[in-house]
């Protein structure tokens, strides 16, 4: 057996909680691999919204295992609201999730450096959600991070004095008070004392070497799927740097974030809007500050799941599109938010770009300075959402959805209509 792998082709909010909620059914396993509470996954059914911050987004099959890889990490109190969310609505979670021993922990006091370090940037921000992602991340590289598995040890609480005491000495070097940040309402000690209250919560879920337990499953002939967080341009290496996250978004972080051989690697299903979004600073080529920008973000409710902040709209973009499907060898295209373009006669799709009055097709080092060449599509003007075959899409959707297949040579095995599961259409 092989690790199928399901990510995001853009900057994120392309819907992957949707589908992995809608594929789980054909797996045994669902593994987050990397990212931590920045990312949100909404999942739909039953007249009812969920928001999934770190567990995987197929614990609302019961009969599937859900594990959070040692690439993820971990504020405990976000996860047991989350938790809490969940049995709310009778799912236990408790039964079907495992988290790595080797998943790294965000201390409260990761939160402030974060804030810190975004408030002295000035008109730099990159437009961190200020969930401690970054200062763990770096924590982590520089081997004074904290691990799940270490909760019980005797010395967890001298190692997280001092961790924090050190964050401390590094946010006393700016000119800023920790008074001065509103996150959320965040008071450190208040935010402290939940967190600490939530290591019961986390320790009644069962913590695994969770590397080897894929391992095992892999050779059981358990079928797995991989789930990634934020999107292709957003990974650390490879995005619009520094606009990025801390980690590796791509699938190459599947293997560092499951401990998997690129050999285990199947599928990979490539998630994409039908045209583009992005929350925070850096460049976007095909963004649309004009009426029909404000029409994408109103039609498809273009607010971030974690932040709440709107997000930036603009046309689909091929160019970044490809380079996405390069980095990640995609084997299957999955098309989410069809029904959003419903309204539109005609739509635009960046093919190329101008750089310095020279045309390409890639994303340069400096993609700042890259301008959209278009190509005008047909649009199909009436509303998509109640579509149940693909024989019944409009023929312009037909030809919209050829047309990304001819530019990319990749098959769309998957189109959303809508933010319900049962708006999905496998092709």
């Amino acid at each position: 057996m092989k690790v199928d792998v399901l990510l995001g082709l853009q900057w994120g909010d392309e819907g992957k909680g949707k589908i992995v909620d809608v594929l789980s059914t054909g797996y045994d396993i669902i593994a987050r691999f990397q990212g931590g509470p920045n990312a949100g996954h909404t999942i739909e059914f039953d007249g009812k919204k969920f928001i999934l911050h770190t567990i995987p987004s197929g614990i609302f099959n019961a009969d599937k295992i859900n594990v959070i890889g040692n690439g993820v990490i971990i504020d405990p109190y976000i996860l047991s609201k989350e938790i809490d969310q969940l049995n709310a609505e009778n799912i236990d979670p408790e039964k079907n999730l495992l988290i790595s021993k080797k998943a790294h922990l965000i201390l409260p006091s990761h939160r402030l450096l974060d804030a810190v370090y975004e408030a002295s940037k000035g008109k730099l921000k990159i437009g961190s959600t200020l969930k401690g992602i970054g200062p763990a991340y770096t924590d982590k590289v520089a081997r004074l991070g904290i691990r799940i598995g270490e909760i019980d040890n005797v010395e967890f609480i001298r190692k997280y004095n001092e961790l924090k005491e050190r964050h401390f000495r590094i946010i006393n070097t700016y000119p800023y008070k920790t008074s001065d940040f509103k996150i959320d309402g965040f008071n450190f000690d208040d935010y402290e004392q939940k967190w600490f209250d939530a290591l019961e919560v986390i320790n009644r879920i069962r913590q695994i070497d969770s590397e080897n337990f894929i391992d095992q499953s892999l050779k059981e002939n358990k079928s797995i799927l991989a789930e990634g967080a934020q999107g292709t341009l957003l990974d650390i290496d490879f995005g619009s740097y520094p606009f990025v996250t801390s980690s590796n978004t791509v699938c190459a972080g599947v293997c560092s974030g499951l401990g998997i051989a690129p050999s285990k690697i199947g599928k990979v299903f490539g998630i994409f809007k039908a045209y583009c979004t992005r929350v925070g600073s850096g460049p976007f080529p095909t963004e649309l500050e004009d009426e029909d920008g404000q029409a994408l973000r109103d039609e498809g409710r273009e607010y971030g799941s974690t932040t709440g902040r709107p997000r930036r709209c603009g046309w689909l973009d091929m160019v970044a599109l490809n380079y996405a499907i390069m980095l990640n060898g995609v084997t299957d295209l999955v098309m989410t938010k069809g029904d959003v373009l419903s309204h539109f006669e005609q739509l635009k799709v960046s093919t190329k770009y101008k750089v310095n009055d020279k045309t390409i097709d890639y994303i340069p080092f400096e993609c700042e300075l890259a301008r959209p060449v278009y190509q005008t599509v047909p649009g199909w003007n009436c509303a998509i959402d109640q579509i149940n075959r693909e024989d019944e899409f409009p023929g312009a959707l037909n030809d919209y959805v050829k047309f990304i297949e001819g530019g990319t040579g990749v098959k769309i095995s998957i189109v959303s209509l809508g933010p319900d599961r049962k708006q999905t259409i496998l092709r």
